[in-house]
């Protein structure tokens, strides 16, 4: 079977980012909505091990992050990603920021700069988890930085996608946008149906 290739613009090339709105681009396969999450390992900034599954009886938040991607960057330099991570972290949920960007892609630090640089960005996740080899990021098929995964206490997948509604860098548009993470999280900690719980990622390409 065929598949399309869509030409990208060399400038976009060259500034080292694809956006990826929800409605243009095929979704990769990925781990099922309302099947079991992927479980994995990995290690933080600091060193410490953290198993998935050890956070079972919580609600977990994945967030693919890139401090160098400018759709990420319209979050941080605002505040609005530190302050959901506050927000949710101080309601019981779990959130995870991990970085799968390889050595020498953008968005890869060593350990003792990822450390500088998410505490000059604010950072407020539980832990900024390293996944330099992919093998989590394949394994959750991540196409994009931000890319956003909402996982029940159950262990159950619940969401995958876009953060937002408008798939754009500039800060000024996360007025009046709908953020899909929220919209789930919200539904499922009151009990009921995530009502989008899919949507297509936009943002920077996961520099694998």
């Amino acid at each position: 079977m065929k598949r399309s290739v869509r030409l990208v613009p060399t400038a976009l090339l060259a500034l080292g980012f694809l956006a990826l709105p929800p409605w243009g681009v095929a979704q990769d396969a990925g781990p099922a909505i309302g099947k079991p999450a992927p479980d994995f390992t990995l290690p933080d900034m600091y060193g410490k091990t953290f198993t998935l599954s050890d956070f079972r009886g919580s609600w977990v938040v994945l967030e693919w992050l890139n401090y160098g991607c400018p759709f990420v960057r319209k979050y941080y330099d605002a505040g609005a990603m530190q302050a959901l991570q506050e927000k949710y972290g101080a309601m019981g949920v779990k959130w995870f920021s991990i970085v799968s960007s390889a050595p020498g892609k953008q968005g890869y630090y060593e350990p003792p700069e990822m450390i500088k640089v998410s505490q000059e960005n604010g950072n407020k996740a539980l832990a900024t988890l390293l996944d330099p080899s992919g093998t989590v990021g394949r394994l959750y098929h991540a196409q994009t930085t931000p890319q956003m995964f909402l996982i029940s206490p159950e262990g159950i997948l619940l969401y995958n996608g876009a953060i937002d509604d408008k798939p754009t860098s500039n800060p000024a548009d996360l007025e009046g946008a709908h953020n899909y993470l929220v919209a789930a999280l919200e539904e499922a900690m009151a009990g009921k149906p995530v009502s989008v719980p899919l949507t297509k990622p936009y943002g920077c390409s996961v520099k694998y």
